[in-house]
């Protein structure tokens, strides 16, 4: 049984999809902001380990898995948006370009160090039609991914391509995880 330091939908139903019994429970007090001259790949491992350490505190005997998903265009870096505005102002930085998803993961154990990864995966959107964008900013998909849309919603017929770990970018680097447990198991 693992702990999921996380309430992410789509984290929940790619553990489901590898067949791993797991529990939820959400991790507090955690500031998902970026400390100065933090880059992407350190700020998702630190708040991937915070996020599992403060469920860990609690449960000292389980395993714990946490993470951590931002995208980055550039030199901007994407969590999730809070408003229309800022879900706006994401998907046309990203629209017709390409950028980069980067998840952070930490899984702690008893009796073991902690395993920390960070995984990038590259997607590459195509241009977004005015009327398309409007029309997806008045769902409610853009506002809990990072980035500000979902590969398996209805942005994915804006996904040129990708290239990477697919699962990465819905918040779990599946074969990561996979390879780690087995190793951990041994």
């Amino acid at each position: 049984m693992i702990l999921l330091a996380s309430q992410s939908p789509r984290r929940k139903a790619i553990l489901k999809f590898i067949g791993l019994s797991f529990r939820v429970v959400k991790p507090t007090n955690i500031r998902e902001n970026r400390k100065p001259h933090e880059t992407p790949v350190k700020m998702v491992r630190r708040l991937a380990l915070e996020k599992a350490t403060v469920i860990s505190e609690k449960f000292p005997d389980d395993w714990i898995l946490g993470a951590d998903t931002v995208v980055v265009c550039g030199k901007k870096i994407f969590g999730k948006p809070k408003n229309r505005r800022e879900a706006t102002r994401m998907l046309k930085t990203l629209q017709g370009r390409a950028h980069e998803v980067w998840t952070g993961v930490a899984f702690l154990g008893p009796f073991t160090k902690p395993k920390i990864h960070a995984e990038k995966t590259i997607v590459m959107f195509n241009l977004i039609p005015p009327k398309a964008m409007l029309a997806y900013l008045k769902s409610k998909e853009p506002y809990d991914k990072a980035g500000g849309y979902d590969i398996q919603g209805s942005a994915r017929k804006w996904i040129k391509n990708w290239k990477g770990d697919y699962f990465n970018v819905l918040g779990l680097p599946v074969t990561w995880l996979i390879q780690t447990i087995n190793r951990i198991k041994k």
